[in-house]
């Protein structure tokens, strides 16, 4: 490996440092971003379940509000269940964009790496060919600098879409996720909404 960084030249390592922050990222969005941490099975009927039985506790809405996304929007609804309906809507949209902020965290840099891989790879084909141009001396060609650079100009394109392909393909998952995760919590908001207000069963 060290081999063949060397042969990519002093340009690869933009693109190392660029992989090991898109790993990174992947990793924490995968991990934080699972079903069970974000919208806890059931957590809208334990919710009022004991919303109906102690009401709004102060003890209550910290443990939902700490507890996870889902319960954060919950506990903004159920802090506000006694206001007019117009106003426990509005603190339930504020509350939905705080998450929806947090749920994307990170993924427009983990977008923005994708992004500039390849061009990253591209400015290290130019300082290859640039070495290649360099090989052209009067009395001739200097094969090892012709060598290099053309090694420095391939290593880079390569290592350049090796990380961008990956990105990308995450940062899309990530995104259709979110987007997923943020549809399923306004919906089971709608819902919280209509029974705090008697509009549903």
């Amino acid at each position: 490996m060290f081999a063949i960084i060397q042969a990519a030249g002093w340009p690869i390592w933009f693109i190392i440092i660029a992989s090991i922050i898109a790993l990174a990222i992947i990793g924490e969005r995968w991990w934080s971003l699972r079903a069970a941490i974000v919208m806890p099975k059931n957590l809208l009927p334990q919710a009022l379940q004991e919303y109906r039985q102690n009401g709004a506790t102060p003890q209550m809405l910290a443990r939902l509000a700490n507890g996870s996304p889902l319960g954060q929007v919950f506990a903004a609804g159920l802090r506000n269940a006694k206001s007019p309906l117009a106003v426990t809507k509005e603190a339930i949209e504020e509350s939905g964009r705080l998450v929806a902020i947090d749920l994307e965290r990170f993924l427009n840099s983990l977008g923005t790496i994708a992004a500039i891989s390849p061009l990253l790879g591209l400015f290290g084909t130019v300082v290859g060919m640039i070495e290649i141009f360099g090989a052209q001396t009067p009395s001739g060609t200097n094969p090892l600098v012709l060598a290099h650079g053309i090694s420095i100009a391939l290593y880079n394109t390569a290592f350049g879409l090796v990380v961008a392909v990956p990105a990308m393909v995450f940062y899309r998952h990530f995104r259709a996720k979110v987007d997923v995760m943020l549809v399923d919590m306004e919906m089971q908001a709608v819902k919280l909404i209509e029974i705090l207000h008697g509009e549903r069963q």
